[in-house]
């Protein structure tokens, strides 16, 4: 199912694009720039051309890999997508590392100590942060732990003394940081890392918390529970051991459909903190109209969607030995 939904995905972009007010050449030129420049330049990027022609054009280099030119800078679309990926990615999976986190073991918790004042104090805590902005969830943060106590920096992916350029080799600064040892880099790095990943943690989290309780409330009930702790198995054994394995399927379904969400709530961080990753690269060509950039982002993101949920899939093999390919 991933190459259709790609294709659906690209051909919905590129046509609502086109449809909608303004274009490349009016954010280029202004709104009061002669006719005569605004036909030479459509034609130029071949605007000009009807709309299935441009699809056709944009299906063949799609066919070869070829994400295209922009129409606003003299560069490959791919070249500021491989720049701008790396910190997109690191973002994403430590808010997803945060939210599992928190939402998990606040989930098991809650159903441990089911109708008790911790059990009514962590639904609450789940109710609150899924009905909050990440946005202002962010913002939040920014004030409370970066302007107020002044523990986190509230901007940017490292301090404007560290030199990038002396460490960054793949784009992925963690990495790069442990493979060189340099650990004051490293720790700079994290230091810039954790409110932008706390705040999509936290938003998420909500989520997992419900499933989780949910999940753990069922399998908590069963004969197989029951039985264990009929033998004598430690308490702490029959929840993490017997019962939270057995919960895990939802959660790792309802995993791979956050992830999209997931990426959603990046492109609002990245604007929020400044963060230079593909969320503020696509808000900004959205700004200029810059169609190819617009949908080679879109792509990209529905490339990763689709690997997610194949790899969901997966991993449904190793939670549940029933399970079979």
């Amino acid at each position: 199912m991933a190459i259709p939904m790609v294709f659906i995905m690209l051909t919905i972009v590129f046509v609502v694009l086109r449809v909608m007010p303004g274009d490349p050449v009016s954010a280029m030129l202004g709104a009061h720039a002669p006719q005569r420049v605004i036909d030479q330049k459509k034609e130029e990027l071949g605007l000009n051309k009807p709309i299935a022609v441009q699809y056709v054009e944009y299906l063949g280099k799609l066919a070869r890999l070829d994400l295209g030119d922009s129409m606003i800078f003299k560069q490959k679309v791919s070249q500021p997508i491989i720049e701008k990926l790396p910190a997109t990615i690191e973002l994403t999976l430590f808010g997803m590392l945060m939210s599992l986190g928190l939402g998990i073991p606040m989930g098991v918790y809650a159903a441990r100590r089911r109708r008790s004042g911790g059990d009514f104090a962590v639904r609450l805590y789940a109710n609150v942060v899924y009905c909050i902005p990440v946005f202002w969830m962010g913002l939040m943060l920014q004030l409370i732990f970066g302007v107020w106590l002044g523990w986190f920096p509230v901007a940017g992916r490292t301090s404007a003394r560290l030199e990038v350029s002396s460490f960054s080799k793949t784009g992925f600064y963690i990495i790069d940081t442990l493979r060189l040892g340099n650990i004051a880099a490293f720790g700079d790095v994290m230091w810039h890392l954790v409110l932008p990943s706390l705040t999509l943690g936290v938003v998420l989290s909500g989520i997992f918390v419900r499933l989780t309780r949910a999940n753990m409330l069922d399998v908590l009930k069963s004969d197989y529970i029951l039985a264990a702790r009929a033998r004598g198995i430690p308490e702490q054994k029959v929840v993490y051991n017997h019962g939270l394995r057995n919960a895990l399927i939802p959660i790792v379904t309802m995993l791979g459909l956050q992830f999209s969400l997931l990426l959603a709530g990046a492109i609002l961080t990245e604007s929020t903190f400044s963060w230079p990753g593909m969320g503020r690269l696509l808000l900004e060509r959205i700004y200029l109209r810059d169609y190819p950039t617009i949908q080679g982002v879109i792509v990209v993101y529905t490339l990763f969607v689709s690997a997610v949920s194949l790899l969901v899939d997966l991993l449904y093999a190793l939670i549940d030995p029933r399970v079979k390919y």
